[in-house]
């Protein structure tokens, strides 16, 4: 399983941040019916008992905009992706169809309120970190242009920044010739139902993804 270490400077910040992480071999598809009625379900599940105007409160969310306060990041402008896709599913815009993989990932930020990442292993180049941007970095985000990644955490491999809890690069992004992925769900509240949510994950992607050899990790 791939090693994510997470830099000194974002723990002085952040002493509760935490990586969870679960590396599988999967097929990349069209999701399922069975998988957008799951994903559907729960929209309207969340529809009922949140309102939009209270995900800020939420505890998992809080805390995350407080880390990018500290950093030096507008957290309103610069969304933490579980933030955005909340706010777009109390919105009524429901949630992208992209491929299972991206789908499941999307679901499981959904239920945790964390945000989660998946990558394809093949496009990653250890030693991989999660540390804070650089002055002046940026990269290509996935269906946006030219993203500023200073200040935010940012998961960087020996080629660059990769992925960020508000927006990943196109370069590590989940195509259809993916065999492998890691996702990794970001928390800066601590281990609080990590391990629910990296079971729940494996039995997603083995359920809707043909998940095989899944490995799980919580990174501290």
């Amino acid at each position: 399983m791939l090693d994510i270490l997470i830099c000194q400077e974002l723990k002085i910040v952040c002493p509760e941040i935490t990586i969870g992480c679960i590396q599988a071999q999967v097929q990349v598809e069209n999701s399922s019916d069975e998988l957008w009625k799951e994903i559907n379900d729960y929209c309207d599940v969340l529809r009922k008992e949140v309102q939009l105007e209270e995900i800020a409160a939420i505890s998992t969310i809080q805390d995350g905009r407080e880390v990018y306060k500290k950093l030096g990041k507008a957290p309103s402008k610069y969304r933490l992706s579980s933030e955005a896709l909340l706010r777009r599913v109390l919105q009524g815009k429901g949630v992208y169809k992209v491929n299972n993989i991206v789908d499941i990932n999307n679901l499981i930020s959904l239920k945790s309120k964390f945000p989660v990442g998946s990558y394809n292993v093949k496009n990653l180049h250890q030693p991989i970190s999660l540390m804070a941007g650089k002055t002046g970095e940026q990269y290509k985000g996935i269906g946006k242009e030219l993203i500023s990644i200073q200040n935010l955490p940012v998961l960087t491999d020996a080629r660059g920044g990769f992925g960020s809890p508000t927006s990943d690069s196109e370069r590590a992004m989940i195509r259809s010739d993916a065999k492998e992925i890691i996702m990794c769900i970001f928390s800066f509240s601590g281990i609080k139902n990590m391990e629910e949510y990296l079971q729940y994950a494996g039995e997603l992607l083995e359920k809707y993804a043909y998940g095989q050899e899944v490995q799980t990790k919580i990174v501290q």
